[in-house]
């Protein structure tokens, strides 16, 4: 569903991604970790083209995302959803105009369609009885379920997460982590860039470690967790488990 190859990006002299190559199957759950600073929240702004490759490829579904413009790299990138850690929401606007405006404005539906989509996704993700609430009037985690049911009503082929509950009070990650559960098991392609190492073990298909702009390791869970093969993995996790302890 989502194939990157070569992927290589550059912020003047400094080199973020060195040759990133990631195929996502289709229903995949793909699960990205490492420190701070290694490129993963890059390497998925590039899938959209938030950010600009510097150079390789990135399909989605056998179409060369790296090559459209204009009208039609906004017609792709409404093929591919995308949740940020902040929830970018209109606070102006009701919960159900939230989600009903991109429908409107980007897809061309008319308001009764969007209505009855953005209901259905708020139903999907346990809001709908908030449609008419505010944003402000909504926890944090009620509003990332809302920008959840904002993405999933453009009807995306993958789903790209980046940190969707680092900005979220422990006891309101629980909601939205259940939420991403629900979709992989309903067959969404997604993949998610998070420090919810449980999540990971337990939702995920695939985890890819990055460090330093490079894939160093990737493969099922159990693996990837409990027999690392490279000693910046096994460093990283090491510290991971110290910051528990």
């Amino acid at each position: 569903m989502l194939e990157i190859n070569q992927l290589e990006k550059r912020f003047g002299q400094t080199q973020v991604l060195t040759s990133i190559d990631l195929r996502v199957k289709r229903g995949e759950l793909v699960f990205v970790i490492g420190p701070s600073g290694s490129g993963k929240s890059t390497m998925l702004r590039c899938c959209n083209r938030l950010e600009e490759p510097t150079s390789g490829t990135i399909l989605l579904d056998g179409a060369h995302v790296t090559a459209c413009h204009g009208r039609a790299l906004d017609a792709m990138r409404l093929k591919i959803g995308m949740v940020f850690q902040g929830f970018h929401l209109y606070p102006h606007k009701t919960v159900l105009a939230n989600v009903m405006l991109a429908q409107v404005h980007a897809l061309g539906r008319s308001k009764p369609q969007a209505e009855a989509r953005a209901m259905d996704m708020l139903t999907r993700v346990g809001l709908a009885h908030k449609a008419q609430a505010m944003p402000g009037a909504l926890s944090g985690g009620q509003q990332q379920r809302v920008a959840i049911a904002r993405a999933l009503a453009l009807d995306p082929k993958v789903m790209l997460f980046d940190e969707p509950t680092s900005a979220l009070d422990p006891e309101l990650v629980g909601s939205v982590l259940a939420v991403m559960k629900q979709l992989r098991d309903e067959g969404m392609t997604m993949v998610v860039v998070s420090h919810e190492m449980g999540f990971a073990r337990e939702a995920a298909d695939r985890v890819v470690f990055m460090d330093g702009g490079v894939v160093v390791e990737e493969g099922p869970p159990d693996a990837i967790f409990g027999n690392p093969q490279s000693d910046r993995l096994r460093a990283f996790l090491s510290r991971l488990n110290q910051s528990a302890a």
